[in-house]
């Protein structure tokens, strides 16, 4: 039998700042060898008008579950196999299951074979649900790596994962949705993995490494002698401890990127941000982190309740004056599951009945009404203050202000992730998510 495996983009755009996809490693090694499997990421080629395969596999997540159901109904014939899974697939089955054969609902590693052997039987589920309770040495045993499968050099950054899950419970973040628990990778496990790499240069994609302490701490330890230089997500607890940043950066870790979210006390504590709320002063927050050499890359969400109209401005300031490398100033999505979502589906106060599925919602647009300023107000404030930080002054100015910038590795990786952002913010503004679906197709 012959898969082809999709990870699909938001639009018929090749991207500037696709990173690998960790799944195809993954989907790779849980594959007999028997199977012929393409792997096609649509961020960085183009699709074929038509597809030869037994099954063709989506990974979908929330903004890109439009453009899965459009492909779905081009590539489906009577012949074919047409399998999506992803996190959209947590809240979504019942929607994705009219357009798609049979939906995967949580992770692969006690699914993905379960359905390959249904296929070759002749008679796939229409669902494979996840229990969430396979062993750690399952996880171990599903390298992310797998460079054969990989068409692309991604501007050769190796990206991995080492657990799945986050501690935290924040108000906007879909990850519960799919994992109510958290999974890791042995430390060994990674370091073997590691070792087997070609990338000097890697990002690790966990929601939060610092889950376990003693086990970051050994991570870190473990990993010094490959001399890799890699780049993490950190939370604000791990950001004030002193240890945990100094093994980090013997360690070979140059950048950490930081969910500040908001300025707005009332907006964290609608957040449910405990660690940014326990952190108070952010400031001395981000003079510690500096204290160790390492770039920051800060994280912001616009437009909660408490926000008012000056949220964009002061939210610009702060950037600047503490000197981040990088930033994300994004409009608050509600997410499909989440606890915003739900909220603000009982408050009448979702703009489209599904903004995913809409052909009316634009990329970086509002999908709610705010409650201090109008839609257009939050999705210009938002595009006015990420146009200004990257255009060329502001890089410029920027990577003056801070020595850190011209540290080896930082400065190369300060122009490269800037002016990246400055063309994808231009790029991606203001398109349709997956093409045309039709508004009757939205129930």
């Amino acid at each position: 039998m012959k898969i082809t495996f999709i990870r699909l983009n938001m639009f018929e755009h090749i991207s500037s700042d696709a990173m690998k996809p960790i799944l195809f490693g993954i989907i790779k090694s849980l594959t007999p060898a028997d199977y012929e499997i393409d792997f096609i990421d649509e961020r960085v080629e183009r699709l074929p008008e038509r597809l030869d395969a037994d099954i063709i596999a989506f990974s979908v997540e929330t903004y890109t579950a439009k453009r899965a159901y459009i492909l779905a109904r081009k590539y489906k014939t009577d012949s074919n196999i047409i399998v999506m899974g992803g996190f959209h697939m947590a809240v979504m089955a019942q929607e994705a299951l009219r357009y798609a054969d049979t939906v995967i609902v949580g992770d692969a590693e006690d699914t993905w074979g379960s359905f390959l052997a249904d296929c070759a039987e002749g008679a796939p589920k229409r669902q494979y649900i996840s229990s969430e309770k396979f062993e750690l040495p399952v996880m171990d045993a599903a390298p992310s790596g797998f460079e054969q499968v990989y068409k692309h050099k991604y501007y050769n950054l190796g990206v991995y994962q080492i657990s799945r899950g986050c501690k935290f419970h924040c108000d906007f973040c879909s990850i519960k949705t799919m994992y109510q628990c958290v999974r890791k990778k042995s430390v060994d496990a990674v370091v073997a993995e590691l070792k087997l790499v070609k990338e000097k240069l890697i990002f690790f994609v966990d929601d939060n490494l610092f889950y376990d302490r003693d086990s970051a701490l050994e991570l870190f330890r473990k990993i010094a002698p490959l001399k890799k230089k890699w780049a993490c997500q950190i939370s604000m607890d791990a950001a004030r401890d002193d240890e945990i940043l100094s093994a980090m950066k013997k360690a070979g870790c140059f950048l950490v990127l930081m969910g500040f979210e908001s300025l707005n006390p009332g907006s964290l504590e609608r957040m449910n941000k405990t660690a940014n709320r326990a952190a108070v002063d952010y400031d001395a927050v981000i003079r510690n982190v500096y204290r160790h050499k390492m770039l920051i890359y800060g994280t912001f969400v616009l437009g909660y309740d408490s926000d008012e109209k000056d949220v964009f401005d002061k939210t610009f300031a702060f950037a600047l004056q503490n000197k981040l490398a990088v930033t994300n100033f994004n409009p608050l999505i509600p997410m499909p599951g989440t606890p915003v979502y739900a909220r603000m589906e009982q408050e009448n106060r979702l703009i489209y009945k599904k903004w995913w599925l809409s052909d009316n919602y634009r990329y970086g647009e509002t999908a709610f009404f705010p409650a201090r300023m109008t839609p257009e107000e939050l999705r210009d404030g938002c595009l006015r203050i990420r146009t200004e930080f990257y255009s060329v002054k502001c890089i410029v100015k920027r990577l003056f202000s801070n020595p850190i910038h011209f540290l080896p590795w930082n400065l190369a990786v300060f122009l490269l992730v800037n002016f990246i952002s400055r063309r994808e913010i231009h790029s991606k503004q203001g398109q349709l998510l997956g093409g045309i679906l039709h508004e009757a197709d939205v129930d």
